[in-house]
């Protein structure tokens, strides 16, 4: 069957048709309830910015305005759908602060609509394939394309997890190190703030230049307290959490402070032993398959065959 078959001509010509309505039932406005701000936005009046003769209007500005027009629903309707698919926007924006990227919601919507296309497209042709080649229904064509554009999207969001993933576990290997230095320069007598410069400063990671950025908001006017507490809040690591909110409460009560941070690295000390227990308990599982299905049958063959070799040559 190849592309000029009627069967897949038709195929082809459904799709398009099936799309087309689609679309025309999403963007027909007795379907689509209009919200609030829609409604009441007629009914406002506004007052120009500006004057009309220093911003002249050209035919790409127009363009545009045409095209957000006829796809502003089709986009909305599409981001609905991805933050059903991966959570809504202000889950998705703690995500990417808690992977160390500072692009917007908005970009890594973009990506994730590229995803969908390039999983769109690879399905499209494996469908393509599988038609043409081996015969199979239109029907799961149809279906291998839109599986083709959940996975795109379902493996972006995995990338942006594993991103979590790598860098908590980074986190976690630099926090005790951290916070030996962040004791010492307590210790030596310099105040929560320089120390945590020092450290951001003089070390290189992903935990240092968190703790650049926390000092750069109590810089801007942030208390200790608030920016100790919000790095918590925007890195993937829940020991670091605990140590924002206890360094936090020991500079509130006046607790010293490179006791605490002493205590804190001792944790993480211990927590990184227990976690590298806990690693090598499964590996050690894991390790039992390989012995299980290919060594001790090898070892098996080993000592049974020298026998079998000798009563066969007594036969």
């Amino acid at each position: 069957m190849t592309l000029g078959h009627p069967l897949v001509l038709a195929a082809l010509l459904g799709l398009c048709l099936g799309i087309g309505l689609v679309l025309v039932v999403l963007g027909n406005p007795w379907v689509r309830r209009p919200d609030l701000a829609a409604r009441v936005d007629p009914y406002l009046r506004r007052g120009s910015g500006g004057s009309a003769l220093l911003a002249p209007r050209t035919d790409d500005s127009t363009t545009r305005a045409v095209v957000r027009t006829l796809l502003g629903p089709v986009t909305a309707n599409v981001v609905g759908i991805l933050e059903r698919l991966t959570g809504n926007a202000v889950q998705l924006e703690r995500r990417l602060r808690m992977a160390g990227r500072r692009a917007t919601v908005e970009s890594f919507r973009i990506e994730q609509v590229i995803w969908a296309i390039g999983g769109g497209v690879v399905g499209l042709v494996l469908a393509l394939l599988a038609v043409t080649v081996r015969g199979a229904s239109p029907v799961l064509g149809l279906v291998i394309v839109a599986l083709g554009v959940v996975i795109g999207v379902v493996a972006c969001d995995q990338m942006l997890s594993m991103a979590i993933s790598r860098r908590a576990a980074r986190m976690a290997r630099e926090f005790p190190t951290v916070a030996d230095l962040l004791a010492l320069a307590v210790a030596a007598g310099e105040g929560p703030v320089a120390a945590m410069e020092r450290v951001a400063r003089t070390s290189s990671g992903a935990l240092p230049a968190e703790f650049a950025a926390t000092v750069a908001e109590i810089r801007a006017g942030s208390t200790v307290s608030e920016a100790l507490i919000g790095l918590g809040d925007r890195t993937p690591l829940d020991a670091l959490g605990r140590f924002g909110e206890g360094v936090a409460v020991a500079i509130e009560r006046g607790t010293p402070l490179a006791d605490v941070l002493r205590a804190q690295a001792q944790d993480a000390r211990e927590a990184s032993k227990r976690d590298l227990m806990e690693i090598a308990g499964r590996r050690e599982i894991a390790m039992m398959v390989p012995v299980v299905f290919f060594i001790l049958p090898l070892v098996i063959v080993f000592a049974i065959f020298p026998g079998l070799a000798v009563l066969r040559i007594s036969l």
